[in-house]
Parts: structure tokens; sequence; C-alpha cells
């Protein structure tokens, strides 16, 4: 997918997967009004001193991510991921979206980012 903005990226999902983008999108929106949105690396991502959450569609599935996932308080393990920084979210259906723990991760991730900087930057 080359789509250079977020609606055409999710114009270009025709089926359920264009709708839970759709939704995770305004979620994280809703989350972190102040964070820019933007298509990098071939998919949506949120950057608030620093990229914190990003969205990518597979065939069958949609990963919502966090670059400080791996920090994220995660009462319901819906985290994947044993890198030591990223986790995602995979969806596998419309009815699978919590926009409650989207909600609640990416207030987190924006809050440190505030507290550590950019999370591609190495210190």
């Amino acid at each position: 997918m080359a789509e250079k903005t977020i609606d055409g990226y999710i114009a270009s999902l025709s089926d359920w997967r264009g709708t839970a983008v759709r939704q995770l999108h305004e979620a994280i929106g809703a989350a972190a009004p102040d964070a820019t949105a933007a298509i990098k690396w071939a998919q949506p991502v949120y950057s608030s001193n620093g990229p914190f959450a990003y969205i990518k569609a597979f065939p069958r599935s949609v990963n919502v991510g966090f670059w400080r996932g791996a920090e994220l308080p995660d009462p319901d393990g819906l985290l994947e991921g044993d890198g030591d920084r990223m986790r995602h979210v995979t969806l596998r259906s419309l009815e699978a979206v919590d926009a409650a723990a989207i909600d609640a991760f990416a207030r987190e991730a924006v809050r440190l980012n505030r507290e550590r900087g950019d999370p591609t930057r190495r210190s």
C-alpha cells in the first residue's frame, strides 16, 4: 500500500479492516488530540515527542502497535511481542477492536514520550 494519506490508506481497505483502521485512528486521535498523524513507513504513524503508535493492515488482520509497548500497563494481556520496546495488538475481526484499551495505551504512550523523549533515539 503506497497511500499518502490516512484517509487514502483507510479507503484502500474495502473489508472490515478499513472500518477497524478508522476506529483505531479515531480512538488514538481522541486519546492524543495534540499528536500528529501521517503515513510513514507505508502505515499510519502517530507522534508526540517522537512516534508512539502505528496501525498496520495485513491481509487477514490489523495491528495497532506502540513504540514503548513493553512499558505499558496491560492488565488484559492484549499486547503481543517480545522485543525490548515495541508491542502490538493483533485484531482479526472488527469486534476485536477495544477502543477503551487503545485509548489507555495511547494516553500512557504519549505520557512516556513526554517524560522520556523520542523512543527512536537511544541514549
